[in-house]
């Protein structure tokens, strides 16, 4: 069986998997099974970006749709709230769940496609149906069982840093909130071929990364040549930020990088309130740390006033006060290059 015949074969296997059963009910079917109001049930759908056929008496529904209706019902904190509260939430996990999906489909579909040819080539006599079932639940049931060892896991570290906040969705706190970026990404890039562009972005968030979750940060989001991360204080926001910058250096000093793959990086960091909204974060102070990653030179940190504060007297850390500047939105922005004073190990905030 060649790789097209195969594709074939999964594309027959997977669907049905994957959605637990096939399509046979239509959306009255589901209201009727679920106990959910049409309305409720059809804009949760729509918000976790499920396409809906306008028929509604089309067959594509599933029992786990039925069932994915019922767990909504039994989580009074989303069921009872309002309706703009509901669809957020639940439009915030439809993305992250699309998301995902967009990047695994590849190496689940390589994954199926290699089991599947490694059995045949063993006993060709085998069923090509039953094997491509197996072998369909065999990466599946894998990768759920590492997505939800992952989930657990972070589910733990979110819950540890919102204890004490204010709202299970929304809440407003102090946070350090930085950004770093690539210098001359655009330009970069329009020399690059697909496996170097990769080869890139994969080595800044390995350098971004590591240095974030090292410190006890968290990365809130990747947006191309651009991290965001924040920290509980503005210590740690600090230490992580400086970090970044000597990670990137020590990869090009010991020649595991060049201009052209690696090129220098801008961090910004500011500190203050911000509003925490289902895994991202609003507010002047996000916006005054994304000002001051544009306007910071290639190699450097820039903070704010309020970072420049929060760290003032730790010997750790050595700043240097710059005039104000004008930018978008920010009539006079005050800046701070950040330094760190030697280079041992730092001392934990008190």
């Amino acid at each position: 069986m060649d790789r097209a015949e195969l594709s074939i074969l999964v594309q027959s296997v997977v669907e049905p998997y994957l959605l637990d059963g096939p399509r046979q009910y239509d959306r009255a079917e589901v209201v009727r099974k679920s106990g959910v109001p049409q309305e409720l049930s059809g804009r949760l759908w729509l918000a976790l970006g499920f396409a809906a056929d306008p028929d509604g008496t089309a067959i594509e529904y599933t029992d786990a749709d039925v069932a994915a209706a019922r767990d909504f019902r039994s989580l009074d904190a989303l069921s009872a709230t309002d309706a703009r509260r509901q669809s957020a939430a639940v439009r915030t996990m439809g993305q992250s769940m699309a998301r995902l999906a967009e990047w695994q489909v590849d190496l689940v579909v390589e994954e199926i496609i290699n089991r599947i040819a490694s059995i045949t080539a063993q006993d060709p006599e085998l069923d090509p149906q039953r094997v491509a079932m197996e072998a369909t639940d065999e990466v599946v049931t894998t990768l759920q069982r590492l997505q939800a060892y992952a989930w657990r896991r972070h589910l733990a570290a979110a819950l540890a840093r919102s204890l004490g906040s204010d709202g299970a969705g929304e809440s407003v706190r102090d946070l350090a909130v930085g950004f770093a970026d690539m210098v001359g990404y655009t330009r970069l890039t329009r020399h690059l071929d697909r496996d170097e562009l990769s080869d890139l972005l994969e080595t800044f968030e390995t350098v971004t990364t590591g240095a974030i979750t090292a410190n006890g940060g968290w990365v809130i989001k990747n947006v191309g040549d651009e991290v965001m991360f924040a920290a509980e204080t503005a210590g740690v926001g600090a230490r992580i930020a400086l970090d970044i910058q000597t990670a990137a250096a020590d990869r090009t000093e010991r020649g595991e990088s060049d201009a052209t793959t690696m090129p220098e990086l801008r961090v910004g960091l500011a500190y203050g309130q911000v509003l925490q909204r289902f895994g991202d974060l609003y507010g002047s102070t996000v916006n005054i740390a994304a000002r001051l990653t544009g306007v910071a030179r290639p190699g450097t940190v820039l903070i704010d006033d309020g970072a420049a504060t929060q760290l003032s007297g730790q010997s750790e850390f050595a700043m240097r006060h710059l005039r104000s500047v004008r930018v978008r939105g920010i009539s006079r922005l005050r800046s701070h290059v950040l330094r760190r004073n030697g280079r041992g190990r730092y001392a934990a905030d008190s």
